[in-house]
């Protein structure tokens, strides 16, 4: 074993000694493959390891590294703005552009496009989708990372919408000023960190790279986009959509923290749901009955015994029906002749010939062509 270098680790594992020094690996020299480490059944997970943690994304340096840069732009957003600086000065100078006004034709397509956006709508289309992914996969994640997602962001971006209270582009009272505690709930932009989220978690659900990639460039270009629609149709500043989109990034990227508790709440729910089903219960069979009304004994023929052992009716059964005689068959047996018996009938009578006919041969029938004739002109 120790002659024998590990092309792999944890892959495969010979458990011959080899009494020479060659190194190579024959169906002669080995004795036992252990392959359990690769194709591991799911009831056995490694030590140290749930069964429903493995597979699940986990916090990556790229990730936390993702997550830190977004939380400093988020925070320095908000700094921004409750400081009245250049940010605000940019909030205005879009705000009475007024670009809604400026290109007038694309105002109705943009005003229906914004309601991607929105969580009701987006949430019910998502919903659909990962409900029949959670019933072709028969797990119940997908439904439970949508609902994590959706808890978190109406908890981080209702409480700063609340706790800000930051008027709007179409409520605002003073030129200039960052227009926050007017009691109203603009800032950051919900439709942003919805469209972030709610189009994100599908990419964050993808089950390749590829369609991983993929779903987050279209998720981005969506958020993007409708963070845009709402600067164009005058409901957010600007301001209100960067916050909007890193409000929204950071619940993306706060998700594989939340992958334990995820597994752990379906763990629970699909035990609750094994529990209340009703056990399968095989069907009763009844035991053998004799002709005579006793029941036959389902136990094996001893040693001496010729016939089943015979047990006496129980006391559910009543002694007219025990000490009734067998009822007659609905068809009474009747014997049938056998095959050499029977002679086949037809419409011109039976097939066979009579023996005490004779037999009649038919004339021959004369040739059209006479004796010596060439037939093949």
């Amino acid at each position: 074993m120790d002659d024998i270098p590990r092309l792999r680790s944890h892959h495969i594992v010979i458990t011959n000694r080899l009494p020479w020094s060659e190194t190579s690996v024959t169906a002669c020299n080995v004795e036992c493959v252990r392959t359990d480490l690769i194709v591991a059944p799911p009831e056995h997970p490694p030590v140290g390891e749930r069964q429903s943690d493995r597979g699940l994304p986990r916090m990556s340096r790229t990730r936390r590294w993702l997550f830190g840069t977004t939380l400093v732009a988020y925070a320095a957003t908000v700094v921004a703005v409750l400081t009245t600086s250049w940010l605000v000065r940019l909030d205005w100078q879009v705000m009475l552009f007024r670009p809604y006004k400026q290109w007038p034709q694309i105002h109705t397509v943009l005003d229906y496009f914004v309601v991607l956006g929105q969580r009701g709508p987006t949430a019910v289309i998502v919903a659909a989708w990962l409900g029949w992914r959670t019933w072709k996969l028969r797990t119940l994640r997908p439904l439970l990372v949508l609902g994590t997602s959706l808890l978190l962001l109406n908890v981080s971006v209702g409480a700063a919408k609340y706790g800000l209270g930051r008027l709007g582009p179409h409520y605002a009272t003073t030129i200039g000023s960052a227009e926050m505690w007017q009691g109203g709930d603009i800032f950051p932009s919900g439709h942003t960190a919805n469209a972030v989220v709610t189009w994100g978690v599908l990419a964050y659900l993808a089950t390749t790279p590829s369609a991983r990639r993929v779903g987050s460039v279209i998720s981005a270009m969506l958020a993007l986009a409708v963070g845009m629609t709402t600067i164009y149709l005058g409901t957010h500043w600007v301001s209100d959509v960067l916050s909007g989109w890193c409000a929204g990034l950071l619940v993306l990227l706060a998700l594989p923290w939340f992958e334990p508790a995820v597994a752990r709440t379906e763990e629970w729910a699909m035990a609750r749901w094994r529990r209340g089903r009703p056990a399968y219960a095989p069907p009763a069979v009844a035991p053998p009955v004799a002709a005579g009304g006793e029941l036959l004994s389902p136990w094996p023929l001893k040693g001496g015994d010729s016939a089943p052992a015979r047990l006496p009716v129980g006391a559910g059964v009543s002694a007219r029906t025990a000490s009734a005689a067998p009822r007659a068959p609905h068809h009474p047996t009747r014997p049938y002749p056998t095959r050499h018996e029977r002679s086949p009938v037809t419409p011109a009578g039976p097939r066979r010939p009579h023996t005490d006919r004779p037999v009649r041969w038919a004339p021959p029938v004369p040739s059209a062509y006479p004796v010596g004739t060439d037939r093949t002109r």
